[in-house]
């Protein structure tokens, strides 16, 4: 069998649109899976078929804070691990009573971040209930 030869799109075709139809396009655009407009009007012009997504805006949200905490959680565990391996090179019980006390401060963040995401899991969840 011949493997198929790709080629990238060489040839231009100038079009222009008044405001009120670029808008349109750029809309229907935006709600298409195209990363390119070129892509999405070369796709509509030769009746090949589109595929849409519609976005759930709550979702979109949920996700973003729930990124912006999974990154916090790390750097609090990576904190921690740090400490931990600290604490297996103490050799003297007062090295290791100095390194609780400094933890303390560490192991009472890790509790509130990990009580601010259950109250935000609780939230968005009588969000979604409510709808």
């Amino acid at each position: 069998m011949k493997a198929e030869i790709k080629s990238n799109p060489n040839l231009r075709v100038t079009i222009r649109f008044k405001p009120e139809e670029y808008n349109q396009v750029q809309k229907k655009f935006l709600v298409s899976t195209c990363r390119k407009l070129s892509e999405y009007i070369r796709k509509t012009s030769l009746s090949k078929p589109l595929v849409f997504t519609y976005r759930n805006q709550s979702a979109d949200e949920f996700l973003a804070e729930m990124v912006k905490l999974k990154n916090e959680l790390n750097a609090i565990g990576n904190n921690f691990n740090q400490s931990v391996k600290r604490l297996h090179t103490l050799d003297q019980v007062n090295e290791m009573k100095a390194w609780v006390l400094l933890n303390e401060v560490s192991k009472q963040s890790l509790f509130r971040k990990i009580e601010e995401i259950k109250c935000r899991i609780i939230q968005l969840h009588e969000q979604w209930l409510q709808k």
